[in-house]
């Protein structure tokens, strides 16, 4: 699985790792977030490394939808609900700043951008008030919305809200040109370094690596979510895992980029394909990290959904992308507990990584430099948790002892067959006094331990991208035992 950005990317160039260096800032991770937060830290004259534990842009940024909107579904009312209008308001103002930072950005290192509206569409007769919902709190807090009752799409629809003007691209551009201008200023980006911990009782911080130790009076954690337990944002987060697709389609595409606010939620936009015609980009059947049953039927589901209105259509790419939601539908964004004043993060973009990742960056540098934080951002960091957006985290992590009673009782009870799993296929269960996960991937049957080795929970096979996922907390490792992504720093015990 290949998203269309990273099949098309051309080669980055980056850094070799310098163990025992120092530097004034260490970014960790190499997406959007990361790179546009060591690229303002270095305009301002910090010498910057970023330590990318894969390549740039390999997990989020590149597998995104990459949609530039201040419209996004049936968001803004969900903030509402859970967090207020003035925190509302200050989202929308923080969201539209990363917006045009980033076109800007575009524009002037001659990215391509193609400005389309935003579409937030129900697609069932029961997404209709969520339509008007989300065009009175949008119309309300200042944006210039429509409400219109038909679209483009070649499926029947319930009414939509639209903000023209909006955009998209390709995020692997923009990284591109971020590597380069960071590298130029004196800044470098590392690839195939993970970091593993950050102990910051002295200045400078100590920064952990796979390859070797650096240091750093700053750390900025730009990843998915922190691999740092304290402050305990895994407990604070609920990860997300959704699918895209490619497709070359005879005909008419749409205009819009659409994101329907009914279930089963559809995400709709074109791509150019590099030769002068566009490609049809689905997206959709997203769910909690290793819930589902089966993620290659849920692809199954959205290629069938997508040859039914589009017939003829040709899937050229498929990917995967993940994220991470909070209680009260704001990111989290500033410095991190008990990091002695030297750790900050970001995190909890709810798939609108686009703007909130260049707004979180924002902030961040702000803070490291010491300047005037925006004021969207002093009302963003000063958040009150409402009761309602409490009861959310406590639903979710009551699920998540759900899945944690649920995955022992069926392994604890479940042996491992004495047949090795067939082609694309694994199995959890316990093997010699011990619980174990085996799968066969490529024509290699590997063993490894069948716990997370964040916080142990049972791990289940996802049979589209093989791999082992973490239920609890969404941290991915390889069929080999390979950490992917997550808030876990350490592979799985190979058996």
């Amino acid at each position: 699985m290949t998203s269309l950005w990273l099949d098309r990317a051309t080669a980055v160039e980056t850094d070799p790792f310098e163990p025992e260096s120092r530097y004034d800032v260490v970014v960790i991770g190499a997406g959007l977030t990361g790179l546009t937060s060591a690229l303002l830290l270095a305009r301002a004259g910090r010498r910057v490394a970023v330590l990318e534990a894969r390549s740039v842009g390999a997990v989020t940024t590149g597998n995104t939808t990459a949609k530039v909107s201040l419209l996004q579904g049936s968001h803004l009312q969900g903030i509402r609900r859970f967090s207020g209008r003035s925190i509302l308001d200050a989202y929308v103002r923080a969201n539209r700043a990363g917006f045009d930072w980033l076109l800007r950005y575009a524009d002037e290192n001659d990215i391509a951008v193609q400005r389309r509206p935003a579409v937030s569409v129900a697609l069932t007769s029961a997404g209709t008030s969520t339509v008007q919902r989300e065009f009175d709190v949008a119309r309300d807090i200042g944006l210039p919305v429509e409400l219109i009752a038909s679209t483009d799409l070649p499926m029947r629809s319930y009414g939509s809200v639209v903000l023209p003007d909006q955009a998209q691209f390709d995020p692997l551009d923009v990284l591109a040109a971020m590597t380069a201008e960071l590298r130029s200023l004196g800044g470098v980006v590392v690839e195939g370094v993970r970091v593993t911990g950050v102990v910051s009782r002295h200045d400078p911080a100590r920064v952990e690596t796979s390859r070797g130790d650096v240091s750093a009076s700053t750390v900025v954690i730009a990843t998915g979510t922190p691999m740092l337990d304290r402050g305990l944002y895994w407990a604070k987060v609920s990860p997300h895992r959704s699918y895209a697709t490619a497709f070359r389609v005879p005909g008419a595409l749409p205009t819009g980029m659409y994101l329907s606010v009914d279930e089963p939620r559809r995400s709709v936009r074109t791509a150019p394909d590099g030769g002068g015609g566009e490609l049809l980009l689905v997206g959709g059947n997203g769910h909690k990290v290793g819930h589902a049953e089966s993620p290659a039927a849920l692809l199954d589901d959205l290629t069938r959904w997508t040859n039914d209105h589009w017939p003829g259509a040709e899937r050229t790419h498929v990917w995967s992308a993940q994220d991470y939601s909070t209680p009260h539908r704001v990111p989290f964004t500033g410095w991190m507990p008990r990091g002695s004043g030297r750790i900050y993060l970001a995190t909890g973009y709810d798939k609108w990584g686009m703007t909130n990742a260049v707004q979180s960056a924002l902030q961040l540098a702000a803070a490291i430099t010491g300047n005037d934080a925006p004021d969207w951002g002093r009302t963003l960091s000063r958040r009150v948790t409402t009761p309602l957006a409490l009861a959310s985290g406590i639903g979710t992590n009551a699920a998540v002892g759900w899945w944690y009673a649920k995955g022992w009782a069926r392994m604890l009870t479940s042996r491992l067959p004495a047949d090795r799993p067939a082609e694309g296929s694994g199995a959890v269960g316990m093997a010699e006094g011990r619980p174990s996960a085996e799968s066969t991937v490529d024509g290699t049957t590997c063993r490894v331990s069948a716990l997370c080795t964040h916080l142990g929970a049972a791990l289940t096979w996802n049979d589209l991208e093989r791999s082992w996922d973490c239920p609890a907390h969404g941290s991915r490792f390889a069929a080999e035992g390979t950490l992917l992504e997550g808030p876990a720093t350490r592979d799985l015990t190979r058996r």
